[in-house]
């Protein structure tokens, strides 16, 4: 399955300098993974967030966020934002930064 290599190419630009970042296809896409934990990825044309669960109810409500539910049930702690949700530079760092802090607050898996 085909991931935007454009949407792909921000995320890499928003993230460089990012220590311990690391890239991996996964989910039939491309995934972002901090010292090992996935923190962001890209399925098709959306940007895959994960917010953790203590955080996963607020993330849904913003603009644009939906259930990932990449395996025909919701993945808890995980959201879709849509194109229209990171087309603005401001708003793709923001959720950016949401995978990045959840991820870093894990051990790592390296």
């Amino acid at each position: 399955m085909p991931y935007d290599e454009r949407l792909a190419g921000r995320v890499r630009t928003e993230l460089a300098g990012t220590p311990g970042l690391s890239e991996k296809r996964m989910f039939g896409g491309l995934c972002f993974l901090l010292r090992g934990n996935m923190a962001c990825g890209i399925v098709r044309d959306s940007l895959m967030v994960r917010v953790g669960a203590a955080a996963y109810d607020a993330a849904l409500r913003q603009p644009h966020a939906r259930v990932m539910d990449f395996t025909g049930k919701p993945m808890k702690g995980m959201v879709y934002v849509a194109p229209e949700g990171v087309a603005a530079p401001a708003d793709l760092a923001a959720w950016l930064r949401r995978a990045v802090d959840f991820a870093g607050r894990l051990p790592s898996r390296r």
